[in-house]
């Protein structure tokens, strides 16, 4: 794993050499007299010629542009003047996060990334380019902050935003190993989204939980529509009382629960995780499986911990608020509305509360 990482991280200085030229190029008083790579423990030492003057640029590379990477990274550069007193200070990465290039600009250091995000500014220089999308946002860290185990600790964390927790008791508590709460734990590190005191607790819910919708969709989960006669609120009614009577595990989730958080959301077609025994459930209700047309949507759950903060409302049984949101968010339009009705109405009044 170490050998790697580095090399991903060789690479990504390769990469970063060629970024710098291309930048610099476009510059007409500007000339690259040299890019020297890991010389006097400094990733990457570019020398310009302008116009009656000369520039040396010292760039610390990171493999990623999250906070802590940005901060290290800087506090580095800034050993470096002790050396190079006169040198420009640079930050590289992947991508760079707004927070990350806001701890670079507020130290004088300048950033630039491989999606071409950049802020440089020395003598007669001044380059700035933001807005760029991230062209690795399917990069390994993203890939394992919300895979299935990670996400069961993603959503005891914001559903529980003011608590400090210890490992021990996270990991009892969402029902995974030490070692994936150490993983999470040190990818939410990297985001400065956790805060470490006697055990460590969540300080940027809403950054959290916007990057997890930008990634997430309720087709992850297996879908099958439904159609029936009877009207939504018999549909889920019935689907209550039919799971408890079997011990069926179910909770309502999209439209149909948002409606309960949310009495204004307006809908026409029920949904529900029901846990395993989908067939069962359809057969039991007289649902009509159709591939157009469906007034009911049986969703399959990718993992258990969608269940995880269920409630009752009403006799019937509502996903966590949280999931909800996340669920609807990846319906356009109006799905979208209910997204920020819910997060604005219910999520955020709960961790300004728990704060």
């Amino acid at each position: 794993m170490a050998n790697t990482m580095k090399r991903e991280l060789s690479d990504i200085e390769a990469t970063a050499q060629d970024t710098l030229r291309d930048v610099f190029e476009k510059v007409p008083f500007l000339k690259v007299k040299s890019i020297e790579r890991e010389k006097d423990g400094i990733d990457i030492i570019v020398k310009l010629s302008l116009v009656d003057n000369k520039q040396i640029l010292l760039v610390e590379v990171k493999g990623n542009g999250q906070p802590r990477m940005a901060r290290d990274a800087v506090n580095q550069l800034i050993r470096y003047r002790n050396t190079y007193p006169d040198a420009y200070l640079i930050f590289m990465a992947p991508y760079i996060s707004e927070q990350a290039a806001e701890i670079c600009m507020k130290d004088g250091v300048g950033y630039l990334d491989l999606a071409g995000n950049c802020f440089i500014s020395f003598g007669q220089v001044y380059i700035k380019e933001t807005g760029r999308p991230n062209p690795f946002r399917t990069r390994r860290d993203l890939v394992s902050l919300f895979s299935p185990k990670s996400s069961r600790v993603l959503r005891v964390l914001l559903n529980n935003p003011g608590r400090v927790w210890k490992t021990q008791d996270l990991a009892d508590e969402s029902g995974v190993s030490l070692g994936q709460i150490a993983n999470v734990k040190k990818l939410l590190l990297d985001r400065e989204w956790i805060m470490k005191q006697d055990g460590f607790s969540l300080t940027a819910p809403w950054k959290l939980l916007e990057e997890w919708a930008n990634v997430y969709t309720y087709r992850k989960n297996e879908v099958r529509n439904f159609y029936s006669l009877k009207s939504i609120p018999e549909i889920e009614s019935d689907m209550a009382k039919v799971c408890k009577e079997k011990g069926i595990e179910y909770a309502l989730t999209g439209f149909s629960g948002a409606a309960r958080f949310a009495p204004a959301v307006r809908y026409i077609r029920a949904m529900a995780y029901v846990y395993n025994t989908r067939e069962d459930v359809a057969s039991l209700l007289n649902l009509k499986e159709v591939e157009s047309g469906a007034n009911v949507t049986l969703l399959g759950p990718y993992d258990e911990g969608v269940f995880y903060g269920t409630q009752m409302i009403d006799d019937v049984r509502i996903v966590s608020p949280l999931q909800v949101y996340l669920d609807v968010k990846s319906y356009r339009g109006r799905g979208e509305e209910a997204a920020e009705a819910l997060l604005r109405d219910v999520i955020k009044p709960k961790w300004l509360k728990e704060k």
